[in-house]
């Protein structure tokens, strides 16, 4: 499947333009944006291709590829700064997942995920020991496993004696065996046009910028997902003392632009 967003999109695609967010083709470019987001209202412009299907039936599993050239009109957030330029707000990506969280942020199920993910400050999504939490990421997601069901327990208990001890290491080890968590940061600037490619295999998830592999994620999920594209104002935090979070930001014009998109399977 490719698509070169050369005229109207595809009927494959379910659009999501909420809260002022926009879906528009243009010069062979799909740009998903909002001029301005509020906090307390969320704003998403999305495409996607399992909104009417049930989840059994979303249409991609291992192994295939994924290539995706992109661009967005801000830099990532990154622990080592932006340059003095102003971040992307809110989360931002595309890949694969099995919609886990309602937009109200409702947990419907544990999540799943394939993908390139952004996910700007204050969010503190810390499935990884280390990760801070946001930036731009290669990341794997396979919580949906019954390996998620015997660290149940001892997640809680570790999360408590975080709470109580101050001491995360061991909640944060536990929270990434319920997880099923792997992750890293990508350096890529956003705001110039690149490369991206993810081989979904049965046993490893290879991710590749411009041609060079960034990162190998072993165990990814064998269960059917879904393709979304997609930019919002959203924020999360789940982190290893227990706090979970949803909320929306304040944000000025932003957008993400896809110029091709394609999925081989193998």
């Amino acid at each position: 499947m490719r698509d070169e967003f050369d005229g109207n999109l595809d009927k494959r695609w379910t659009l999501t333009r909420t809260g002022g967010g926009e879906v528009a083709c243009a010069n062979s470019i799909l740009r998903l944006s909002f001029e301005r987001a509020a906090a307390g209202q969320y704003t998403n412009a999305q495409i996607d291709d399992y909104a009417r299907l049930k989840r059994g039936s979303y249409p991609w599993r291992p192994p295939l590829r994924l290539e995706v050239r992109a661009r967005a009109s801000n830099p990532a957030a990154h622990p080592n700064g932006t340059g003095g330029r102003l971040a992307l707000v809110g989360t931002a990506g595309f890949g694969f997942w099995n919609l886990p969280f309602s937009t109200r942020g409702d947990v419907l199920r544990l999540p799943d995920a394939v993908w390139f993910f952004y996910a700007s400050p204050p969010s503190a999504m810390q499935l990884v020991p280390g990760s801070p939490g946001w930036g731009w990421k290669a990341q794997v997601v396979h919580a949906q496993r019954p390996g998620a069901l015997v660290a149940g327990l001892p997640t809680l208990a570790s999360v408590a004696w975080a709470r109580l001890s101050g001491n995360e290491r061991p909640a944060s080890e536990w929270v990434q065996r319920l997880s099923g968590a792997h992750e890293s940061i990508l350096d890529t600037d956003l705001t110039t046009w690149h490369d991206y490619r993810l081989d979904w295999l049965q046993e490893e998830a290879r991710f590749w910028v411009d041609g060079a592999l960034v990162f190998t994620a072993l165990d990814p999920p064998p269960s059917p997902l879904g393709f979304v594209a997609w930019i919002d104002n959203q924020y999360a935090i789940a982190t290893p003392r227990g706090q979970f979070h949803f909320g929306t930001l304040n944000s000025g014009p932003e957008w993400l632009e896809i110029d091709t998109m394609t999925i081989t399977p193998f």
